[in-house]
């Protein structure tokens, strides 16, 4: 049984600016917090073109999609 999770988007927060383009574009994924992250919401799915969206417009260049391992397994 070949059971793959689907992609997730992930924020490298080392690289974040703060700025929060991906909350605007984004905000069924995407959410800043109180202290001022960015925080990836978890869902079952990702909405493909919206994170889009939101990659390409991140000025820091720090979301990307994380391919997952398949359900069961540890990456």
């Amino acid at each position: 049984m070949n059971n793959v999770n689907p992609p997730e988007p992930d924020v490298e927060l080392a690289d974040c600016i703060e700025c929060g383009v991906c909350a605007d574009l984004c905000p069924d994924v995407f959410e800043m917090t109180d202290a001022g992250y960015v925080r990836v919401i978890a869902l079952r799915a990702y909405p493909r073109g919206c994170v889009d969206e939101a990659i390409k417009h991140c000025p820091a260049d720090c979301i990307r999609w994380n391919p997952q391992a398949p359900a069961g397994e540890e990456s």
